[in-house]
């Protein structure tokens, strides 16, 4: 084991005796462990995770984000007369009453009880957890709706700023550091011919005609938690991007990967496209809960937040193989190079069903 995450438990003096510890793989930026205790007759599960820092700067700041919004989903669900036992992450505390610890090295670790009986899903068919991982998404911000988002700390400062990142990308791609552009000239020329309409949110918050939300993010379905035995969405989770944004940029997020007709990386371009059924189904289920909350020109323009932020993928996957991997966790040495290209297939795939996408929003509406 890379880390003793029997000492890094001790920094939250959890209870019991440390028994086991596993590596979970999925998550690109964060190392992410299961670990168990023995207390009282029965072992009680534990995520511990160690913070990428070159992703996240400031990530004390993360954390107060975290603290902030899970205190305000908790007592939302407790006014209800529900329990918020496995509906809202509970983050593990130091001794201090710190929501996080340095181990000797400098690394910034955090913890969080484990929801008993629960599991997650990568990707999957079965229409009804892909609406309830919607459900669940829609449910965070309807939760969060009257939370004050510029509150917030920005975790990533532009993480969503679409004319930003293709800016970068361009300046970047002249500079050719390593020789690799030769390897995305067909993307590269689609994402300049698209900068409008991928920029599109970007001009209309700036004027002013949609409103800034707390949104989550990184809305995958992998980062839903289900009730194993029923598949209802119990809580959201992996919550360090939740920050100040736009609600379309969590619900496109959520279609670009768990609508795929594939995964977000396979290398076969003809396996990939937007599949309409699942697609549906996460309307349904996070338009369908958050509908009252959103005013008419959210409503009117949320299909076009799954077509950014899958240009906006295209760019951020290719600059970082331009720049040579430096920020996504790669499995091999052109997984960067097949993200793009597979993101680039997908939103040429979008473009043509936007008349369909804006007919099954609406029917929810």
């Amino acid at each position: 084991m890379e880390f003793d995450l029997k000492k890094i438990g001790e920094f939250f003096a959890i209870p019991g005796e440390y028994r086991s510890c596993e590596i979970i793989k999925s998550g690109n930026i964060n190392k992410t462990f299961l670990v168990k205790y023995l207390r009282e007759g029965e072992e009680k599960p534990y995520i511990i995770q160690k913070i990428n820092t070159y992703v996240f700067k400031n990530p004390e700041q993360v954390m107060q984000n975290i603290e902030a919004v899970t205190e305000h989903i908790r007592a939302k669900i407790k006014a209800t007369g529900a329990s918020a036992g496995r509906s809202v992450l509970h983050f593990l505390h130091t001794p201090s009453g710190e929501n996080f610890a340095y181990d000797e090295e400098g690394g910034f670790w955090r913890g969080y009880r484990y929801i008993d009986n629960s599991v997650t899903y990568n990707l999957t068919d079965d229409l009804f957890i892909l609406e309830e991982g919607g459900r669940g998404f829609g449910e965070f911000q309807k939760n969060l709706a009257d939370f004050d988002a510029s509150s917030l700390y920005e975790s990533i400062p532009d993480f969503h700023n679409t004319k930003k990142r293709f800016d970068r990308l361009f300046e970047t791609a002249e500079k050719d550091p390593l020789n690799r552009v030769k390897d995305v000239r067909d993307e590269l020329r689609y994402l300049r011919e698209r900068y409008d309409e991928s920029c599109v949110f970007c001009k209309m918050l700036e004027a002013g005609e949609i409103p800034l939300r707390v949104t989550h993010n990184d809305t995958k379905c992998n980062n839903v938690v289900f009730d194993r035995d029923t598949n209802k969405a119990l809580a959201v989770i992996d919550l360090d991007t939740v920050m100040p944004g736009l609600c379309a940029y969590d619900f496109g997020d959520l279609i670009r990967f768990g609508a795929n007709n594939t995964d977000e990386d396979d290398p076969d371009l003809s396996k990939i496209f937007l599949d309409l059924d699942k697609y549906e189904a996460f309307v349904r289920g996070f338009v369908g809960t958050l509908r009252d909350c959103l005013t008419p020109v959210e409503l009117e323009t949320m299909y076009l937040g799954a077509y950014v932020m899958t240009t906006e993928l295209v760019a951020r996957f290719m600059l970082d193989y331009i720049e040579g991997d430096v920020y996504f966790k790669l499995n091999y040495p052109e997984h960067n190079l097949v993200r793009t290209r597979a993101q680039a297939a997908l939103a040429r795939d979008m473009e043509k069903k936007f008349p369909e996408m804006r007919r099954i929003i609406k029917k929810y509406c």
